[in-house]
């Protein structure tokens, strides 16, 4: 027998929550199609946290006086595209997996998207005993299935300005566990205001600023305890890079003011699917299989954002929005000190 399709149905049962049939069927097309069926499974996943970890990292243009401190509450909504939600599979990319109404390709559902109806594919794979099997399955579907439509992100931020023009930031989403699925977040960023070099830059009429920032997700979900494939330590861990080059420029009101940007995101993100998979027939055969693979992803693309910051004493409030492969809407909260 032939390796695995485990990532399949991980992916499906987290993002979707809805068990799979025949797990033993899942685990035989072998690695090597698992791991192309997966990574245009979950491409667009991956990309859509890309982009939303890295909203929210400016509100204003202008610089705060030097040694000020600020403190946000930061939430993102990214909305998903119709062409996220699908992708075109070629059965001629696959060694053991064909349509079960002989099609070469269709459009099957990403895990943002939604088969409706049902897909099935035949899988070949070889038997230990009597030689070359045939099984049919349901391709896994995704997130629409639930009717979301959207990737929720959100963090708390500080930033706090040691020289003039020059803001220190930083972010950070506390490590938690719920149900065996961990998340946590983290970044640092440099905003320099550069009209603040100016000799002039009080009446200077408006602020251009630039920005650098990293951010890091680290994810993982244990499902050792759902007992979907007999073994050990099974579990599969997302860690998500990314690094956001921003030109910004504002006003420079005291109560309201206006503020857009141009900016470019690129990154990678990696999933491992770690831990003992024991696959069986169910009778007289069994294998370990032993941290399966890993799939590593390039996130890249330009961004351009508008919004309008409201600073009342130290309580602040903006809203903005961004136009990137995944638009989306932010809101903050930031008190001044």
């Amino acid at each position: 027998m032939k390796n695995i399709l485990i990532l399949t149905l991980v992916i499906a049962s987290v993002m979707s929550a809805k068990a799979q049939e025949n797990i033993n069927d899942l685990l035989a097309a072998g690695i090597a199609d698992a791991k192309r069926f997966t990574q245009d499974y979950i491409a667009p996943a991956s990309e859509g946290l890309g982009f939303g970890i890295n909203n929210g990292w400016f509100n204003n243009a202008k610089a705060p006086k030097r040694f000020s401190f600020e403190l946000s509450i930061i939430g993102n909504v990214g909305f998903i595209k119709d062409d996220k939600k699908s992708f075109q599979m070629n059965v001629a990319d696959y060694e053991n997996i064909r349509f079960d109404d002989g099609s070469p390709s269709k459009m099957v559902a990403t895990a943002l998207g939604n088969n409706d109806p049902d897909i099935r594919i035949i899988i070949t794979y070889d038997d230990p005993i009597f030689g070359n099997q045939e099984t049919e399955l349901i391709l896994p579907t995704g997130i629409a299935s639930e009717n979301i439509n959207i990737i929720p992100t959100g963090f708390l931020q500080a930033s706090f300005s040691p020289f003039k023009g020059t803001q220190v930031k930083g972010r950070f989403f506390p490590k938690i566990e719920s149900e065996d699925a961990k998340v946590g977040l983290y970044g640092i960023g440099l905003q320099q205001d550069f009209t603040s070099w100016l000799p002039a830059d009080k009446i200077f009429p408006v602020a251009i600023s630039g920005l650098v920032a990293y951010t890091n997700l680290d994810a993982s979900y244990d499902f050792t305890d759902v007992e979907i494939v007999e073994g050990e330590n099974q579990r599969i861990e997302t860690n998500v890079n990314t690094f956001l080059f921003q030109l910004i420029v504002g006003t420079k009101l005291k109560i309201i003011n206006f503020y857009g940007g141009l900016g470019y995101v690129t990154g990678t993100s990696t999933t491992d699917l770690l831990g003992t998979y024991r696959v069986t027939d169910g009778f007289l055969f069994s294998q370990d299989i032993i941290d399966p693979f890993s799939i590593e992803q390039d996130i890249s693309g330009v961004r351009a954002t508008v919004g309008a910051n409201l600073k009342l004493g130290f309580f602040g409030l903006n809203a903005d929005y961004t136009i990137a492969e995944f638009d989306s809407a932010t809101l903050g909260i930031n008190f001044s000190f």
